[in-house]
């Protein structure tokens, strides 16, 4: 457990019974009684009385579920519920996630960009049902990987802060109280407990998902080749296929999934699934000086607050962000469901966190999206990929594809399988989206002031890569329809395409996706990538 980890609890209301006597009297009472019915009456009572003890004792709780909202450490109003399970005698805390996501501390943990634990971004604008008279005949999942602890360098340079802080500190005043004893010990590169957690909750959500498909198809699964993105894939397939046994419809005596290729990550190897080929866009530096620029912007203010608390500590820009780093990591690796939210987060504002998350966003759009010339150029690969998948013909690619194992006929890259599933970074991911086009009704995000995701074509880090973030690309038969029709959902929300025929379920037909998909199968602008 990494620091400090109080989580104050208020207790339940005790439940009253109420005693009545169902019987009116008719006749006169009589003055006395027999010996005999004060016995039977005496013994009553006491058994009434007995029950009524163990009742009050057992704290017994009447079959059903409610709930009381629990204060949380935050001050933005955030509340924990708790739960009773039906005939349950012992209160228990209801999980902050499950296979919907991240439920807890919503006004902020929403807001920690692609640090953010996965939740689901489902809305009633477009449903993200399968429709009547429709069922689906092919999916493909992207996902990132778990919620993990942080990098090791960034790790280091977290810890060494904490260290700072503290020999540097002549008191530590309101919020801030907690660092004077604070211990670093989070790990880091590898997945969390919470977020293998995560993975076998994606892998159940899916099944659940898909079941009417899943049931007779065995997932074909890659995995670019980081440790940690691995072992998210072997969870996802843990959830799935532990889902899968309990289904009664499944059919019987299949195999169980398997990471059937790992695609290397070492410089120079080409990998559809994580970036480092391409030369020109390895080396710019775009992104970091967006991030920079708009980081010098908002954190001074921040700065001189937290100062105030901490006499004798000067932080810079940087230092800032990694306190709000601190936040989803000490979270996330606190307790295996999220459910004791940081004391690192009490530090800002709910406005503060508001800036935090743009600044995310930004770093990723300007990185690996559309604000980066080549960013979108690194997803090519990959969308060649999910149209070879789709048509069920070879891949045509000349960007990022490994062409070994991509080869015509490679037991590595089957096309004729209905279901798929890639498991990679968030950086892997966001010039995926940029290559298909989901983001084309984004302006250019401004570097002057937070823009919401509502307001950006539905773009935000942590809409589109939080941590166990997915995409499923469907293919679905219809009554009525000559050929499949494609529809994509990030994180359970619905994207309608663009550049081709989209009805109002966001749908377009196979073919016109493909033909929309020019700048993919035009390689992008692969050619710069050496110029």
């Amino acid at each position: 457990m990494a620091g400090y980890d109080k989580k104050a609890q208020n207790p339940l209301p005790e439940e009253q019974g109420l005693l009545e006597n169902p019987i009116d009297d008719q006749e006169p009472r009589k003055p006395c009684l027999s010996a005999k019915w004060r016995v039977t009456s005496i013994a009553a009572l006491m058994t009434l009385a007995v029950l009524l003890l163990t009742y009050l004792t057992l704290g017994y709780e009447s079959p059903g579920c409610r709930s009381v909202d629990f204060n949380s450490v935050s001050d933005i109003g955030v509340n924990l519920t708790y739960r009773v399970g039906k005939g349950s005698h012992h209160r228990r805390a209801e999980s902050c996630d499950g296979v919907d996501g991240y439920q807890c501390f919503t006004d902020i943990s929403h807001r920690w960009g692609q640090y953010s634990p996965y939740f689901s971004v489902s809305d009633d604008t477009v449903s993200n049902s399968v429709p009547d008279k429709c069922e689906v005949t092919f999916v493909q999942v992207l996902s990132r990987h778990g919620a993990r602890y942080p990098t090791a360098s960034k790790s280091s340079k977290y810890a060494k802060l904490i260290k700072t802080i503290q020999a540097n500190a002549t008191a530590f005043h309101g919020k801030a109280a907690f660092l004077k004893s604070y211990n670093y010990t989070m790990g880091s590169d590898d997945l969390t407990s919470f977020g293998e957690r995560q993975m076998v909750s994606s892998g159940i959500k899916f099944y659940e998902r898909y079941a009417a498909l899943a049931r007779d198809h065995i997932p074909f699964v890659r995995s670019s080749g980081s440790s940690r993105v691995i072992e998210s894939g072997r969870y996802f397939i843990q959830g799935l296929q532990q889902t899968k046994k309990r289904d009664a419809h499944a059919k019987p005596n299949q195999a169980s999934p398997t990471i059937n290729v790992v695609i290397s990550e070492d410089a120079g190897s080409n990998n559809t699934l994580n970036h480092n080929t391409c030369t020109a866009f390895e080396a710019s530096e775009l992104g970091n000086d967006i991030d920079d620029a708009y980081t010098n912007q908002i954190t001074p203010s921040i700065a001189t607050r937290l100062e105030k608390s901490l006499p004798g500590v000067s932080l810079t820009d940087d230092e800032v962000i990694y306190l709000m780093d601190m936040c989803p990591f000490d979270t996330i690796s606190t307790t295996t469901d999220g459910s004791i939210l940081s004391p690192f987060c009490n530090l800002f504002t709910s406005s503060e966190w508001s800036q935090y998350n743009y600044l995310q966003s930004l770093s990723k759009y300007y990185g690996y999206g559309a604000g980066n010339a080549l960013g979108p150029t690194q997803g090519v690969g990959f969308v060649n990929e999910l149209i070879a998948r789709m048509t069920h013909t070879p891949v045509h690619d000349s960007t990022s594809t490994n062409r070994t194992l991509d080869a015509p006929g490679a037991a590595s890259f089957p096309v004729h399988k209905a279901i798929y599933a890639d498991f990679t970074h968030d950086n892997g991911m966001i010039p995926i989206f940029f290559a298909l086009g989901l983001y084309n009704g984004t302006s250019p995000l401004s570097t002057e002031h937070v823009q919401s995701a509502a307001g950006s074509g539905g773009y935000s880090a942590a809409w589109a890569v939080p941590l166990g973030a997915r995409a499923y690309f469907e293919m679905m038969s219809c009554r009525g329809e000559s050929e499949p029709l494609v529809r994509a959902l990030v994180n359970d929300r619905v994207v309608p395409l663009h550049g081709c025929a989209a009805d109002g379920l966001g749908r377009c037909q196979r073919g016109d996706f493909v033909k929309a998909l020019s700048f993919a199968r035009a390689g992008g602008d692969w050619d710069a990538c050496y110029k």
